[in-house]
């Protein structure tokens, strides 16, 4: 008998058919003889229209009430599916985030798991229940509801898998797996049978929305086994795990993220301690940098660039315009208008000249590089976001990802991701 996690997003759970849908796979998980735990999102856009409710109320509200807020659509779906498995004759038990054990520091909107008590799951499953909990939440040491951020129900899933020592962690959504890049803007992307942690987690921070990253970097530091598949099929999906049994490519897969901006400080007087004036103030006020470029000096002053979140910009200009005449620097700039695309693999650590043709390939597209970034198995680069889709596409291709067939979804322009995408902030 084998013990299951399975996690549901918000569109596996957006409506009364699709939770009965849902406790139907989850009833027959249970007659295969396996013992199962669901974890669940919030039903379809709930989240997006509990944040919307907030701000009709007021333009900044308190982090403390808005989790109590958002912390309440899980509570609906998850009552839900535990009533439609109830109603097809078998046991089932709700949990909000405080009765799973979920416990988490006190940073609110993007709280982090710092203990996981099982205990009551683990007594409902003993008793033949198919326990039922709310994604996405927690409580911390003052007892205050708290929430894990865009995404978080993927960690609840996978902290209740190593809690209660499940043999896989099943994270369902409206995608059948992880592919080498997003169908929709790369036609010919393949879906990956399996990809080890590391990898994982680079796509995910760098854009690839089909895994949390914070989900994936728990999995890893606890070797807990991912399975992302499809909630409307039964084929096997992408299994996430320590080590490929393949062969490593040079390449596994390519993201692009089209959420961050780029601020430019202009006119920095180019001496020391300036730099960490600015960053040190920035990571303060809680906004989270990505790529940093300083120009070549000229005449003692300098430009000095970053990429940050878009949903961190507001901090970021606030912070700005209280330090820049404190650095003697006369403004900045902000363009909004720009992508990351990152290529990930492991195989880039012992395969020499990555870089060399992701730049030539982009060169021959006429693709201009804004930013570059690099890890040892990550190269990205910052193009204007008009170029976001021909820069997937023919560095997909350059690096013989391509597969024979074309994904059947129509293929995403440039506004249409970015669109897209800030449904999703």
């Amino acid at each position: 008998m084998a013990l299951i996690v399975a996690k549901f997003g918000g569109t596996s759970v957006a409506s009364p058919e699709r939770i009965k849908n849902v406790a139907k796979r989850l009833v027959r998980i249970k007659q295969q003889g396996d013992a199962v735990v669901a974890v669940v999102s919030a039903m379809g856009k709930t989240t997006d229209e509990l944040m919307g409710l907030s701000r009709a109320v007021t333009s900044n509200p308190p982090a403390r009430e808005l989790d109590r807020l958002l912390s309440t659509g899980e509570h609906v779906s998850m009552t839900l599916l535990a009533m439609a498995i109830e109603a097809l004759g078998y046991k089932a038990m709700s949990f909000s985030g405080r009765q799973a054990g979920i416990l988490t520091d006190g940073t609110h909107n993007k709280a982090h798991i710092v203990k996981v008590d099982n205990e009551r799951i683990q007594e409902a499953l003993d008793r033949g229940f198919v326990p039922v909990v709310a994604g996405f939440q927690g409580i911390d040491a003052n007892d205050d509801v708290t929430t894990l951020g865009r995404g978080g129900s993927d960690t609840t899933a996978v902290a209740i898998a190593w809690g209660i020592g499940a043999d896989v962690c099943e994270i369902y959504s409206d995608v059948d797996g992880v592919y080498t890049a997003d169908p929709r803007v790369a036609p010919r992307a393949k879906k990956l049978d399996e990809i080890s942690y590391d990898d994982m987690l680079e796509l995910s921070s760098a854009g690839a929305g089909v895994l949390q990253s914070r989900a994936v970097e728990f999995a890893r530091k606890w070797n807990v086994v991912i399975h992302s598949r499809s909630a409307f099929s039964d084929a096997q999906g992408t299994f996430i795990k320590e080590e490929s049994e393949m062969e490593e490519a040079v390449i596994t897969g390519i993201a692009h993220d089209t959420s961050e901006v780029k601020v430019t400080i202009r006119g920095v007087p180019d001496c020391t301690g300036v730099a960490a004036k600015v960053f040190s103030t920035l990571a303060a006020t809680m906004v989270n940098v990505d790529m940093i470029i300083q120009n070549v000096s000229k005449d003692g002053i300098t430009d000095i660039s970053f990429t940050c979140p878009e949903g961190d910009l507001g901090r970021a200009k606030e912070t700005l315009d209280r330090i820049l005449p404190s650095i003697q620097a006369p403004y900045y700039e902000v363009d909004t208008d720009i992508a990351k695309v990152s290529l990930v693999g492991t195989g880039m650590k012992s395969s020499p000249g990555v870089a060399a043709k992701a730049f030539s390939t982009l060169g021959e597209n006429s693709i201009n590089i804004l930013a570059i970034s690099t890890s040892p198995i990550r190269l990205s680069v910052v193009v204007d976001l008009a170029q976001v889709s021909h820069a997937v596409q023919c560095l997909h291709t350059a690096f013989g990802l391509d597969s024979d067939s074309v994904f059947e979804e129509t293929q995403l322009s440039a506004e249409e991701i970015a669109a897209k995408m800030n449904k999703g902030r």
